[in-house]
């Protein structure tokens, strides 16, 4: 038996902003942005080189919008592992991109907590060589 995650839905605001920061703040590839209806969108981004995407889910209703930024109560949300730290570190600063939590060396690698457009919190890793 074989199983993946394929996608991992994430509440947005508005789909286009997200689409504008995932693929130029973030460098993730636009996979797909298919309508559904007038106002629902199939969006699925991904970084490159990775196989699970990030499905950018406009949220309907107060009770989605009022999840936007805040998807896993304050925690870390999602886990983004570079093969260079300090390209992709440097590259998302000068982007404007906000860090949460400055680098740190850990025994698991390099890792820094950055902010997604709405808030979400995300680590930049850089897996030790045997954490990887």
């Amino acid at each position: 038996m074989k199983q993946h995650i394929a996608h991992i839905a994430m509440v947005v605001d508005d789909y286009d902003e997200a689409i504008r920061f995932y693929t130029e703040k973030l460098n993730f590839d636009l996979i797909e942005d298919t309508s559904i209806s007038e106002t629902k969108r199939w969006v699925l981004v991904r970084p490159k080189g990775g196989e699970c995407c990030l499905l950018l889910a406009k949220a309907a209703g107060d009770e989605q919008k009022n999840r936007i930024g805040n998807q896993t109560g304050g925690r870390v949300f999602l886990f983004l592992y570079t093969d260079d730290f300090w390209r992709d570190y440097n590259d998302l600063l000068a982007k404007g991109v906000n860090f949460a939590r400055e680098p740190k060396e850990e025994s698991y690698g390099i890792v820094a907590v950055f902010e997604d457009l709405y808030g979400n919190l995300w680590d930049l890793l850089q897996p030790s060589l045997h954490h990887v």
